[in-house]
């Protein structure tokens, strides 16, 4: 691991953690060179299936792209990044589970747009417009409608 200081290759470990659940290691590390400390994360390496996209392109399934469209939708809401990133592990983990080699990309966002409708209801709508492709005021009505709906505490997204 190189420094972030001075580029040097040597450096030792101070301090070892695990976070809560027992999937990523955080390290504090000193540099030998410069006596620089700073952080590294060490997380299994998981194999996700390819994502087959509508016009039948395989693209490798993107952690980075997910974070950023759910970041996107949950602007000025009372989301933490801690709430996305473990919405984002669950759609890792349900992609682990399938134990599928490929999968079509609609599967995924669909996953992605269920834990979506669970974290937060504005977010959702917003993340629903764009995923769906809206055509008019009303087919966003009758997906706000339906949000409205199940605020009852039964919270299930229509059509799944």
């Amino acid at each position: 691991m190189k420094c972030p200081n001075c580029y040097g290759m040597e450096n030792k470990v101070v301090d070892s953690r695990t976070n809560k659940e027992g999937n990523v290691i955080r390290r504090r590390r000193e540099c030998l060179s410069c006596s620089e400390r700073f952080t590294t994360y060490e997380k299994l390496e998981r194999s996700l299936p390819l994502l087959i996209k509508k016009d039948g392109r395989r693209e490798e399934f993107d952690r980075d792209k997910i974070i950023s469209g759910v970041r996107k939708a949950c602007q000025k809401r009372p989301v933490s990044i801690k709430n996305i990133e473990d919405l984002v592990d669950r759609v890792e983990q349900y992609l682990q589970e399938l134990g599928e080699k490929e999968i079509h990309a609609v599967k995924v966002g669909e996953k992605v747009i269920s834990e979506i409708y669970n974290l937060d209801d504005v977010a959702y709508v917003r993340f629903a417009s764009v995923y769906r492709s809206f055509k008019d005021v009303n087919e966003f009505m009758v997906e706000l409608k339906e949000v409205l709906k199940n605020k009852d505490g039964t919270k299930t997204p229509k059509n799944w």
